[in-house]
């Protein structure tokens, strides 16, 4: 397979059912503005399913009551609550 086509966004736009299609049969896309790539559309198994099938990884910490308070005092008591 050859690697990513590149379209322009307005061009992608319009062919976005065919772009979809070749997304799905494998094919990666780099979409352009100005001639810069600004995105890539790719099938869904080289994107983000890979990456959300991690776990995310668990915080320890609410930041419950930190709303309205100064910056230091908030950065303070957010350090203390984490540190439990």
């Amino acid at each position: 397979m050859d690697g990513p086509l590149q379209k322009g966004a307005e061009e992608a736009r319009n062919q976005l059912p065919e772009l979809l299609t070749a997304a799905q049969r494998g094919r990666q896309m780099i979409i352009t503005r100005h001639g810069r790539p600004v995105a890539v559309l790719a099938p869904m198994s080289e994107g983000l399913a890979s990456r959300t099938q991690r776990p995310l990884l668990p915080l320890a910490g609410s930041g419950r009551g930190l709303h309205g308070r100064g910056s230091p005092a908030a950065l303070r008591d957010l350090r203390n609550e984490w540190n439990r």
